[in-house]
């Protein structure tokens, strides 16, 4: 097994590298270049070129791409940092270390100390939500999938196809016009900034909630076509002609061998959960990573744009590692290769 954790390892960091690859080469062909961002509109074509040469953007795309990385992994001092320019950029953990993902021209700081604060609210909006998305889909999907063709079953899955087909502002919309405006029991935006009315616990309530629709109801699907698939396998209905009962089969047999398809879905929900929830911070004005992401497009910061997509990208690496090894976990014979 440990052969193939570090089998997998090398294989998910060569496919890190070829993605960090593309992302620069995407981002680098954007219409608004940093020299234009940080001269202005109205720069003059020789300014910018002046500037691109002092940068390096004036260099071929790998040998930019090798300065990135270079300054990512500490190898290289960021330009943008340099005195010389006089644009009043400045990191107080110097100019070589691991992780130096450039400065903002957005907010004028290092992209380190700009997601600190977002990417913590974030986690803690991604933790809440998950706390109440594994045990309700995995308890939806086993309650409909072991009692297949019932009428529980129906109901189940009819809600549940329901809720996934509501995209996640149509939900944020139908939850803030009960709770906000008809029933006046939450507030409307979610600052994570306590005041006399509101906490910050009863503001996390709402983007929690939709979140956990969007993607609980999405999970438990997947689990229950995976329940209801398990319970039609042979060694079931041995155990059955056995006199085992349901409950005894479905504990012990059908949750261990059902869960192993599942189990890559609820692991990816952690990546969606913190790359994809632009909409769901957007709606209440949650001071997350999604809310920054969608600030970082809208303004053109190239920098902050790679950071958080490379984050996306670790994170399901990492999510992608763990499935593989959660499959062993549930079936030793499975091999993976």
């Amino acid at each position: 097994m440990l052969l193939l954790i570090l089998q997998r390892t090398g294989q998910l960091l060569a496919t890190a590298l070829v993605s960090s690859m593309l992302l620069f080469a995407v981002t680098e062909f954007s219409p608004s270049t940093v020299s234009r961002q940080i001269l202005g509109p109205y720069a003059l074509p020789n300014q910018v070129q002046l500037l691109d040469q002092k940068l390096g953007l004036s260099n071929s795309l790998p040998e930019r791409y090798a300065g990135w990385l270079a300054v990512l992994v500490g190898l290289k001092a960021n330009p943008l940092g340099d005195p010389a320019l006089k644009l009043n950029l400045a990191d107080s953990r110097g100019d070589r270390y691991f992780g130096n993902f450039g400065y903002s021209l957005m907010l004028r700081a290092p992209v380190r100390d700009v997601i600190a604060e977002p990417l913590r609210n974030t986690l803690m909006l991604t933790v809440t939500a998950l706390a109440f998305i594994v045990p309700l889909s995995l308890g939806i999907g086993i309650l409909a999938g072991t009692n297949r063709g019932t009428r529980l079953d129906r109901w189940l899955s009819f809600g549940c196809l329901v809720v996934t087909s509501l995209p996640e502002y149509a939900t944020g919309v139908v939850l803030m016009t009960i709770f906000v405006s008809v029933l006046g029991w939450l507030p409307g935006t979610s600052p994570l900034l306590a005041s006399e009315q509101w906490s910050v616990v009863s503001q996390m309530v709402l983007p929690t909630m939709v979140l956990v629709l969007a993607s609980a109801s999405y999970v438990a699907r997947i689990v229950r076509a995976s329940m209801a698939e398990t319970m039609q396998k042979p060694f079931v209905r041995t155990a059955m002609l056995k006199g085992l009962s349901k409950r005894r089969i479905v504990l012990r047999h059908v949750v261990r061998n059902g869960m192993i398809p599942p189990m890559t879905v609820l692991l990816l929900q952690l990546n969606w959960l913190l790359g994809g929830v632009v909409v769901c911070e957007a709606i209440f004005a949650y001071p997350g990573i999604g809310k920054l992401l969608l600030q970082a497009g809208l303004f053109g910061d190239l920098a902050l744009i790679q950071t958080v997509t490379l984050l996306s990208l670790a994170v399901a690496c990492v999510t992608q590692l763990l499935a593989d090894i959660s499959y062993m976990a549930l079936n030793p014979r499975v091999r993976l290769t």
